[in-house]
């Protein structure tokens, strides 16, 4: 069952392949990056029909006068450019928080923790998959919330709840040989933490 499960995301890829020469272009790309306005307008009425798409048409214009002004930075002077400090910071440090988070170790270790918690050895690759599963969903409710809390509460919250986890599965784990339940828990914990790496970071 595996192959077949890995080989299905080629399908999606071969479906974009084959439907992709059929998509018209972007109108901002065709007017900013190839100044050709008719085949904007072309491409406008394709992807929204027929009508007066004026207004569309002068924000991607005043958009192209935006980017004209706007200086290109090279990768020093950004770091160097004190008026970008603070968004390089706070944008350093999310993608560090995420590599570092501990969902790859979580991945890693799930399968042997589904295999102390006495999972039948056809089951543990199903429960991994649910592992999975669970993650996509939860990226999927994180859209609907991002809106409702904003990205920072989401952020703060989910790896609050994430650390609160990891804490406890490092205790779940330090006791499993003393008490049969605490395999169970920690299989519970696991499903936790995936679901608020999905809904924070």
């Amino acid at each position: 069952l595996w192959p077949w499960l890995l080989a299905s995301s080629g399908l999606s890829a071969l479906v974009q392949l084959v439907t992709l020469p059929f998509f018209p272009d972007s109108p901002s790309y065709l007017l900013i990056q190839k100044g050709n306005e008719e085949a904007c307008r072309k491409a406008i009425r394709k992807l929204w029909g027929e009508g007066d798409h004026q207004a569309e048409i002068d924000d991607i214009m005043k958009e192209k006068g935006a980017m004209a002004s706007t200086k290109t930075l090279r990768v020093l002077e950004v770091i160097k450019e004190r008026s970008l400090r603070w968004q390089l910071y706070v944008l350093v440090i999310v993608m560090t928080t995420l590599q570092l988070c501990g969902i790859n170790a979580i991945y890693f270790y799930s399968f042997e923790v589904f295999h102390t918690a006495k999972f039948e050895e056809y089951l543990i690759p199903y429960v991994s998959l649910g592992v999975g599963l669970c993650e996509c969903l939860s990226s999927i409710l994180c859209s609907t919330l991002i809106d409702r809390f904003g990205r920072k509460v989401l952020l703060w919250g989910g790896y609050l709840l994430m650390g609160s986890v990891l804490a406890l599965l490092t205790v779940t784990l330090s006791l499993q040989h003393r008490f049969f339940w605490m395999h169970y828990f920690s299989v519970i914990l696991i499903f936790l933490f995936v679901v608020f790496f999905g809904i924070g970071p």
